[in-house]
């Protein structure tokens, strides 16, 4: 998958997310089934995600190349990625469970500047997408806290499935 098709299976994501979120009685916010998160939950950590890979990829390439290395194999492709993020969910539910467990309710007063700063998260991520090169897509790396070292292309096509992952969740519990 090039960039420019990643860029757009992130909007398609996202867009889908908005379009259940819009369609949602407005109360729904701040409720979720018992020990699950809240419609609002789902998006601050998706919001959190996606900020963290923005400000990642603001970093200069020189100092992504030091920190963390350069890629020792091929980037895989989506469906590898998304399989690899559901089987690690599943071996590690408790580690995953543990890590999001002090996230905070957003407030319905909050809703508005929340989805507003999702959507400008994600077209930020868009935008950074379209701007790296396909060459740095593969050789550069990032650390995911569950997945480990990921190439930035393989990050991305996870943020696209972590949003539709959500979206999955929200319409089956919700």
């Amino acid at each position: 998958m090039d960039k420019i098709e990643i860029a757009d299976l992130l909007e398609v994501k996202h867009q889908e997310l908005f379009s259940w979120i819009e369609n949602q009685p407005i109360e729904n916010w701040e409720k979720g089934p018992k020990d699950k998160w809240t419609e609002g939950q789902h998006i601050l950590h998706l919001v959190n995600s996606l900020q963290l890979l923005n400000n990642a990829l603001s970093y200069p390439r020189f100092f992504l190349k030091y920190k963390f290395g350069l890629a020792n194999r091929p980037s895989r492709d989506y469906k590898s990625v998304a399989k690899k993020y559901e089987d690690k969910l599943e071996e590690n539910q408790s580690r995953a469970s543990k890590f999001n467990q002090n996230l905070k309710i957003p407030t319905l007063k909050e809703r508005e500047r929340l989805l507003t700063k999702f959507q400008i998260q994600q077209k930020k991520l868009q935008y950074k997408t379209k701007k790296i090169s396909e060459k740095n897509l593969d050789t550069l790396v990032i650390p995911h806290p569950l997945m480990g070292k990921m190439t930035i292309r393989e990050i991305i096509m996870w943020t696209a499935h972590h949003t539709e992952h959500h979206t999955e969740t929200l319409k089956l519990l919700y």
